[in-house]
């Protein structure tokens, strides 16, 4: 019990006194997962709302895909892209295997699929409200689907919060796409599984309690922006 009372004493004290290391890990961390939602969000807002709105052949067999991709396993996810981009793989040639940018292909890999999925429902939604007004004004889908998107930015904001929270949280496909490289490809979620079992307790509880107040953070965000526009646009 000292020990763990002992390791807690030390991790607060890293958080507060902002220890190097510690912050290296958080940044990159922060750095890549933001990465990774600004291309979700660049590729996943335009299919979610393309799917919302247009009526075509194949279209609920690619909801219901598009659905169940939100559960893909993360380490089956890291395997593809390892498989894409090992030096037997088609991308090999560009060597990006253990780097941050190969973490960040798997993450939007693992994002994308929860960003258009909850786009595709929050567009339809109002598509089903103003269906008839963009129809009167002769509005094509393209123009329909820009309308939509910027008229559900606040709900759209949310859903990209929890894009963020994924990619934050996730280890699997990060391990090994990036090979938790010292310095390189160390983020929080790896670190944690690496200090907790190298017994290096302070560090792995002091990015534990960063990566909680940032889940918790990007929680908070989401449901004060829905109160704010749900106040100010009813």
């Amino acid at each position: 019990m000292d020990t763990i009372s002992q390791s807690l004493a030390l991790a607060l004290h890293m958080v507060t006194h902002v220890d190097p290391r510690l912050a290296q890990i958080v940044g990159l961390s922060i750095a890549i997962s933001l990465t990774s939602t600004l291309c979700s969000a660049v590729i996943g807002l335009p299919l979610g709302a393309a799917i919302g709105i247009v009526r075509f052949p194949g279209r609920n067999p690619l909801v219901v895909a598009l659905n169940a991709a939100m559960g893909l396993p993360p380490v089956v996810v890291g395997l593809v892209v390892y498989l894409l981009l090992s030096r037997a793989g088609p991308l090999g040639e560009f060597g990006l295997l253990f780097t941050p940018t190969a973490m960040v292909i798997a993450q939007t890999f693992l994002i994308v699929p929860i960003v258009a999925a909850l786009t595709r429902q929050v567009v339809e939604d109002a598509w089903v409200e103003y269906r008839e007004q963009l129809r009167s004004l002769n509005a094509s889908w393209w123009q329909s689907t820009l309308t939509l998107l910027w008229d559900t930015r606040f709900s759209l904001l949310t859903v990209l919060l929890a894009g963020f929270g994924r990619a934050a949280s996730e280890v699997g496909a990060v391990i090994i796409v990036g090979g938790n490289i010292d310095g390189v490809t160390r983020v929080m979620t790896t670190a944690i599984a690496l200090e907790t079992s190298k017994g290096d307790l302070p560090l792995a509880l002091g990015l534990g309690i960063v990566l909680v107040s940032l889940v918790i953070l990007v929680n908070v965000g989401a449901h004060l922006t829905r109160q704010w526009a749900r106040a100010r646009f009813g």
